[in-house]
């Protein structure tokens, strides 16, 4: 054993490399993708630190070449997903028992694995499997999920240090315990960063996780559990399980010692766990933790003072990158009909030059959206605006699902602010503009407001500080990530905690300490040193 209060490194953003032509990452990368993309992997499930098959398998694809399996996966069935409850159960006492440092000093070392070794097979994995660029992929797989753990870690020991006042001849302290039973992790395809964030956070605190990842993101969700493994993360502690997620979360929230639910995906799916965790309150041993983040509809709104270029900069690459499939994506956007001339020019310039294509060639900006389901989707929104009286396809609006699921980069203009697209999340690389009159500033922020039910990220573009002052006011409940003459994207881990309210979740934000609370349950202990023997009080003398 060893004595000393141990301070944590302190935690730094993981630097963005930047793949140039001819750069050694560049190169590297380039090499692994070209090595891999023509294999199919067999993944397995991990329970109980032991790789298991399923009852049966399904396969993994590249979005932008659906021709192309990239991995074989081993499915659970109920008795795989009651095994990984048992698995967890039996290594919860000595996980939650382990002293918080080391715990902490396996999370670090797996950031140090993703940073080094593993960072081709984190970012290479995400572009084939989930049709990420180069760049979105460095940012997501590699930076942000080092982050997380760095970040978490530095979280974790600020939440214990803080200690209650003691009085005289008493010791009072707070014990942070873990969850009293176990955490059932469920995962989105878009970002590898957060499946590996949702498993991992709740581990951090001492608690026991079932983590059932998306099948769209089965390859790189494979990858960030053997860097787990390999970092030295007991058996047991986290357990990866693939297949049906309504079957899984039948299973593991039915179950007795179901303590917590972290949850990033659509909000209907978000709502029906929620109403399934309520039909089950009775049987469970506590009130169960319910932490997720449901997708959004985000926003620009600028104000007649905006910098043009700079507005439609913002509004092509917070709609266009990732073709749109980020929960922060603008997809509804607000101009002054005095800038909209200007913005309208370059903002159909920038999305008529955007590349898209297979994104293993590194130079590419945009991939394919992520299925059939999601291609369908965006196609038959693009045909209805085609068809609709008022709206205009500005831009783009082709697609293509012979090779791969492509959908071009898309503007819609609309005259009705409450238009489909206006208000429906789609997901997608689809932007709607609405042009409003100068004058009407102020009714322009009210509509922003109240036309979708989510409330993720907006974004205010101005040069007059009383006319941003004004939304931050107006819109104060209406994203709980707001920026400031920048695109609605790209929140970075300490910096810009990431979560939203109403239909977007339980804004709990992920990259800081308040998401690890959830996690936790408090104990106070009270000490007195030397006890009263006398059960008389001085007032009754």
């Amino acid at each position: 054993m060893t004595d000393g209060h141990f301070l944590t490194p302190l935690p730094g953003n993981e630097p963005i490399q930047d793949y140039e032509p001819g750069s050694p990452e560049r190169i590297s990368l380039a090499s692994w993708i070209r090595s891999h993309e023509n294999e199919t992997v067999e993944i397995p499930m991990v329970i109980g630190g032991k790789e298991r098959t399923g009852e049966g398998t399904f396969e993994q694809v590249s979005p932008h070449r659906h021709g192309r399996v990239l991995a074989r996966v081993h499915a659970a069935g109920e008795a795989q997903v009651t095994e990984a409850i048992e698995a967890a159960a039996r290594a919860k006492p000595a996980w939650a028992a382990m002293p918080w440092e080391e715990r902490a000093a396996i999370f670090l070392k797996a950031a140090e694995l993703m940073a080094g070794p593993y960072r081709d097979a984190l970012n290479g994995s995400t572009i084939l499997g989930q049709s990420k660029s180069v760049y979105q992929s460095e940012i997501d797989a590699a930076c942000e999920l080092i982050d997380f753990l760095r970040f978490n870690v530095a979280f974790t020991e600020e939440i214990y240090a803080g200690q209650p006042m003691s009085s005289d001849g008493i010791w009072n302290r707070t014990d942070y315990r873990p969850l009293e039973g176990f955490v059932l992790a469920v995962s989105p395809f878009n970002f590898t960063a957060i499946g590996g964030n949702l498993a991992s956070a709740p581990a951090m605190l001492g608690n026991v996780v079932l983590w059932k990842p998306s099948e769209k993101q089965a390859l790189s969700a494979h990858y960030t559990m053997e860097i787990f493994r390999e970092a030295g993360l007991p058996d047991g502690v986290i357990n990866l399980v693939n297949g049906d997620g309504a079957m899984v979360s039948d299973v593991a929230m039915s179950h007795r010692d179901f303590a917590g639910l972290h949850f990033t995906g659509s909000a209907a799916v978000f709502r029906s766990l929620w109403q399934k965790a309520a039909e089950n309150l009775e049987s469970y041993r506590g009130y169960p933790r319910i932490v997720g983040e449901a997708g959004g509809k985000d926003f620009i709104v600028a104000h007649p003072s905006a910098d043009p270029e700079a507005l439609a900069v913002a509004m092509g690459r917070g709609a266009f990158e990732y073709q749109g499939q980020k929960c922060s994506a603008a997809s509804r956007a607000y101009i002054p009909k005095s800038l909209w001339p200007g913005v309208r020019d370059q903002l159909a310039a920038l999305a008529e030059d955007i590349t898209m294509g297979d994104v293993g060639d590194l130079s590419t900006f945009m991939g394919a959206v992520i299925d059939a389901g999601a291609f369908g989707r965006h196609r038959d929104a693009i045909a209805a605006a085609r068809d609709a009286s008022g709206v205009e396809v500005l831009v783009g609006g082709g697609t293509d699902d012979s090779e791969g699921y492509f959908v071009e980069p898309t503007v819609l203009v609309t005259d009705d602010p409450k238009y489909d697209t206006m208000e429906r999340e789609l997901f997608g690389p689809i932007l709607t503009v609405y042009v409003y009159e100068d004058a009407k500033w102020s009714e322009t922020l009210k509509l922003v407001d109240e036309t979708s039910p989510y409330a993720l990220t907006g974004a205010v573009f101005s040069r007059d500080r009383a006319a941003t002052g004004e939304a931050l006011g107006a819109l104060r409940n209406a994203a709980g990530n707001f920026y400031i003459n920048d695109k609605p994207t790209g929140a970075v881990v300490g910096q810009q905690p990431f979560g939203g309210a109403r239909a977007s979740g339980t804004n709990d934000k992920a990259g800081s300490a308040l998401n690890l609370y959830r996690w936790l349950s408090p104990r106070s202990l009270k000490e007195t040193f030397v006890p009263p023997k006398d059960w008389r009080y001085p007032h009754m003398g």
